[in-house]
């Protein structure tokens, strides 16, 4: 990087390598103050820092690596160059607004006059331009990538064939994954704990790997079109081809391992996090343990989406529970557990049950057909990570899965309100629909 200026100054030029511990976004901030400072720009100091501290704190986290950070102003403005080890290209996330991260890129776009991100053999650098604090008034421009960013695939990788890969329940895996992850480290990370960092960053790298080779699935967002996209076979990919560099194989174990603790420290208050679908877990259990067992010679096994055995759980009542167990119309109600706590008697005659302990305490997947569950469970999950409610107060013509293994068409519209403990209760109005003939 080179600087050049005619106004004596104006100008600057630094740069650092940076630990990565937690004092790398401190130290990095400092420098962009001091050479803002000394060139004469410090109306770029807010923003600048601001997208630093977003740009190194992604870079500690997701590649564990050594940050370089490189500053320029010229008669331009300012130049900034965050490079880490880490080839994965930085990709924009839809978090909820109260995520304390995942909006590094969003501001890029936001507020910057130019960024892009420069792909080398051994790691990305990712840069952006503050021509002056109204740059955010332009008009976003699109990610450049350039250098080896079109490369073929990794030297010495490992090609993991996964079998019936569900698009859906990937997706909403990997944002559950990513929440995790980051409570875990906030919760175990110990001021300059590199061991906690490193975990992190090989975690996030596992996860990387498979976002870069898995495609979305092709639903759509109306309510309707909605219904009809996200049933099997759609949603899920016969098999997928996913070269997995060598070196990120044990990756993989350390992402497993990750999500595990973090799920263990959830149960014991520790993190605060929302309730994990089995569903959930037994896909990252499946897609860990296909990596790391092809890698080893092992022949691949297919996903099955299959729901938990297991019995029913015990629920407490609340008054909320005694409205729709007494209502006179079809009623279901579940809780933020994805279980059921109480349904109305004309639910129960419509969906072929005589007691309602047959249903209470087991989870909703029990009364959806099999080729809408991958649908149910990602949407349930992505409802409570980020937010997404495409389905919620939208009547939506769905077939309910009887007793005796029959379908009932039904018109479906679920709510949300507060339960008497504080949390979120989902009630279901199912108003039996005519079939045709």
């Amino acid at each position: 990087m080179s600087c050049t200026t005619s106004l004596p100054g104006r100008h600057g030029a630094s740069e650092q390598r940076l630990e990565p511990t937690p004092t790398a976004v401190s130290q990095a901030r400092a420098m962009v103050r001091e050479v803002l400072d000394a060139a004469g720009r410090s109306d770029l100091a807010e923003i600048a820092t601001l997208l630093v501290s977003e740009l190194v704190t992604n870079a500690v986290l997701h590649a564990g690596t050594q940050v370089h950070l490189r500053l320029c102003v010229d008669d331009e403005g300012l130049r900034v160059e965050v490079a880490d080890g880490s080839r994965h290209v930085p990709i924009r996330r839809r978090y909820a607004t109260t995520a304390g991260t995942g909006r590094g890129m969003m501001m890029l776009e936001q507020l910057v006059a130019d960024w892009g991100v420069s792909r080398r053999r051994d790691g990305k650098t990712v840069w952006f331009r503050l021509s002056s604090a109204d740059d955010g008034d332009a008009d976003p421009v699109l990610m450049r990538s350039t250098g080896a960013a079109q490369a073929g695939g990794p030297h010495g990788a490992v090609e993991v064939e996964l079998l019936n890969m569900p698009l859906l329940l990937h997706a909403a895996w990997q944002e559950h994954a990513e929440a995790l992850l980051r409570e875990n480290l906030l919760a175990t990370l110990d001021g300059a704990d590199l061991d906690a960092i490193q975990v992190h960053a090989e975690a996030t790298d596992a996860i990387a790997i498979l976002e870069e080779h898995v495609p979305e699935a092709a639903v759509a967002v109306e309510p309707d079109q909605l219904m009809r996209d996200a049933t099997e076979p759609r949603v899920s990919a016969t098999a997928l081809r996913v070269p997995v560099p060598a070196a990120s194989v044990p990756h993989f174990a350390t992402l497993d391992r990750a999500i595990e603790d973090a799920l263990n420290l959830s149960l014991e208050g520790v993190v605060l996090t929302p309730h994990t679908q089995p569903e959930v877990r037994a896909f990252r259990q499946w897609v860990c343990r296909q990596v790391l067992g092809q890698s080893r010679g092992a022949e691949a096994s297919p996903w099955s989406m299959e729901h938990e055995p297991a019995g029913p759980r015990d629920v407490t009542p609340h008054r909320e529970h005694q409205e729709v167990s007494g209502a006179p119309a079809s009623r279901i109600a579940a809780d933020e557990s994805n279980r059921i706590v109480a349904v109305s008697p004309a639910a129960l005659q419509l969906l072929g049950y005589d007691d309602a302990d047959d249903l209470v305490g087991h989870r909703i997947v029990t009364i959806i057909p099999e080729r809408y569950r991958q649908a149910h469970v990602a949407g349930f999950t992505l409802f409570q990570l980020v937010g997404r409610r495409p389905l919620i107060g939208a009547p939506v013509v769905v077939p309910a899965l009887r007793k005796d293994g029959t379908e009932v068409p039904v018109e479906l519209t679920v709510n949300v309100s507060a339960a008497g403990d504080g949390q979120s209760v989902f009630v279901a109005d199912l108003r039996p629909v005519d079939q045709p003939g």
